[in-house]
């Protein structure tokens, strides 16, 4: 991709330059975790096993461990060092939550993280068409970032993302290790929770997702329990699909939503997925455009902030 700065009316080529060392990345990402991946970073250089992870990161969101890989090499095998990884966390699980609770002075428990929504990122300056077409499932809990500085100080990040159909689950079953990790390792997908909703409920919801993606830029962030829309790694809100209801909730905490007809239940003292202190059930009866007047004071909020 060629890059220009435009100075009045003259273009100015803007340079690709080369990270000198791995560590010159890491440290970056790890400086940016929150902006760049909505990550709370644990712990640097954090070794088991015999086994170092660069950066171990959670996600609240998703209420699950994250660990990232940082590459200015080419000749590794994302698969196998993904499977590897995976294995040291699902193997080690009291480590890594008592590292967490060091690290960051909170109570986490074994159930309070979702094992099955762990995941992988490997991050390099450039991967080759072997390591990209490696990963071509849709269900592989890995992610490729390709991560470029220029010379006008600006920072690209790019992920590779695989159109494949194609289930994992057909290579797994060579390995008795990795078949072992994707029985309980999944990545969950809009699809997955449709299935959970009804013919009713799948209709609203999606005339919601139209009218909250013509809000602006938003990503759709799908986890277990609920499908999310993030705005710059920030969930704006976040739809639960059952039988009879959608539950709709808008992350805003206590008191910074305007809502005269009481649509919303404050549940910040209540257990719930999701993220924010507003919850709603929206049947076929809901009045949408209401619900929208709503929603759309989160993402103005976090397009703000």
């Amino acid at each position: 991709m060629d890059l220009y700065k435009l100075n009045k009316t003259k273009l100015e080529e803007v340079k690709n330059i080369s990270f000198k060392l791995e560590k010159d990345i890491q440290s970056l990402v790890e400086e940016n975790l929150g902006l760049l991946f909505g990550l709370e970073l644990v712990k640097s250089e954090f070794q088991l096993n015999g086994l170092r992870i660069d950066s171990l990161g959670f996600d609240q969101q998703s209420r699950s461990f994250v660990i990232i890989e940082y590459k200015k090499g080419k000749s590794y095998s994302v698969i196998d060092q993904g499977y590897s990884y995976l294995s040291l966390l699902l193997n080690n699980k009291a480590d890594f939550i008592l590292e967490y609770q060091e690290q960051t002075g909170k109570t986490l428990k074994r159930d309070d993280v979702d094992w099955s929504q762990s995941r992988v990122i490997f991050i390099s300056p450039q991967f080759t068409t072997y390591q990209k077409q490696s990963i071509e499932f849709k269900d592989l809990p890995f992610e490729l970032w390709e991560i470029k500085k220029y010379s006008n100080d600006t920072i690209l990040l790019n992920q590779h993302k695989s159109n494949s159909q194609e289930s994992v689950q057909t290579i797994s079953k060579k390995d008795t290790e990795m078949e072992k990790i994707s029985k309980e390792v999944r990545v969950y997908n809009e699809e997955y929770n449709l299935e959970k909703g009804s013919p009713e409920t799948i209709e609203i919801y999606q005339s919601l997702k139209e009218r909250i993606l013509n809000l602006g830029e938003l990503d759709i962030s799908p986890t277990k329990f609920y499908v999310g829309f993030k705005l710059s790694k920030k969930v704006v809100t976040d739809i639960e699909l059952q039988k009879k209801q959608l539950r709709v909730r808008i992350n805003l905490k206590k008191g910074l939503l305007d809502d005269p007809k009481n649509l919303f239940e404050d549940v910040s003292e209540k257990g719930h997925w999701g993220l924010g202190d507003y919850e709603a059930k929206i049947t076929i009866d809901s009045d949408l455009d209401y619900l929208m007047s709503l929603i759309k004071q989160s993402y103005n909020y976090h397009n703000n902030s």
